[in-house]
């Protein structure tokens, strides 16, 4: 099936969203976020974009872009090159990392652009991760809010100031754009046992090991199908992660 050309933005301005292969974590800790960060601004430095907002969740990233002296799809053959090249010495893999092509939407008019901005701001909120959009770390509200970093946070605050910004990215919606219908996010490993007890009803690693193979496999497949990642279901079950490549299959 022949690819369906990309929407050209009237305003060079887009929502873009990165997903890990078959669901597949691209962040497994902090490291692995402080990295990308990293290659981001080393990438827009180079292709000269600019970055008004980003979010980096557990499978997948959300960026709000204006490409300036590169089109989108040569910025994100830098970034995705860079990244990858990295993940793969760290975790000592090959192949590919990210799922077919980013998916990307125009953003043409500033309403829409505010819109897109909050809800990426709110990502984390909404798969409750956070209890405010300020706790999060790893977006670019606290860019905005305090000192910025990457984020070209001017141009949107000469549009509605501070106040208005704040006030806006915290209000209530049920805007939805590029949704993300994969299951997998960044748990914290507090979060996963309590999953652990609701599952099968222990959350150590000595109690999970005496689990018969049946409810083991089982116990997997569940915290798997939850959206935790295989190497944390590895780290506080004891469970090879080769087990639970192969129980998954």
């Amino acid at each position: 099936m022949p690819r369906v050309a990309r929407k050209k933005s009237e305003t060079d301005t887009y929502h873009v969203m990165l997903r890990g292969i078959n669901q597949q974590q691209i962040f497994e800790d902090d490291e692995d976020c402080e990295k990308f960060l990293e290659i981001l601004a080393v990438c827009k430095k180079a292709s000269g974009f600019e970055l008004y907002a980003y979010c980096l969740m557990g499978n997948h990233v959300h960026l709000l872009m204006r490409t300036q002296n590169e089109s989108l799809d040569r910025v994100f053959k830098r970034i995705g090159a860079r990244y990858v090249y990295w993940y793969n010495w760290k975790y000592r893999r090959i192949g590919h990392l990210f799922q077919d092509r980013f998916r990307s939407e125009p953003v043409n008019n500033d309403k829409y652009l505010l819109a897109v901005l909050r809800y990426i701001h709110q990502n984390p909120l909404k798969a409750k991760l956070c209890d405010t959009i300020k706790e999060y770390r790893w977006s670019s509200y606290r860019e905005y809010i305090g000192s910025s970093v990457i984020v070209d946070t001017g141009f949107v605050l000469e549009m509605i100031g501070l106040d208005e910004f704040t006030k806006f990215n915290n209000s209530t919606n049920s805007d939805v754009f590029l949704e993300n219908t994969a299951k997998s996010f960044r748990y914290s490993d507090a979060e996963v046992k309590e999953l652990m007890r609701k599952i099968c009803k222990y959350d150590t690693v000595e109690a999970f090991l005496d689990l018969s193979p049946q409810m083991r496999d089982a116990a997997v497949r569940k915290l798997n199908a939850a959206g935790v990642s295989i190497r944390q279901i590895s780290r506080l079950t004891g469970v090879s992660k080769g087990i639970i490549e192969r129980i998954l299959r």
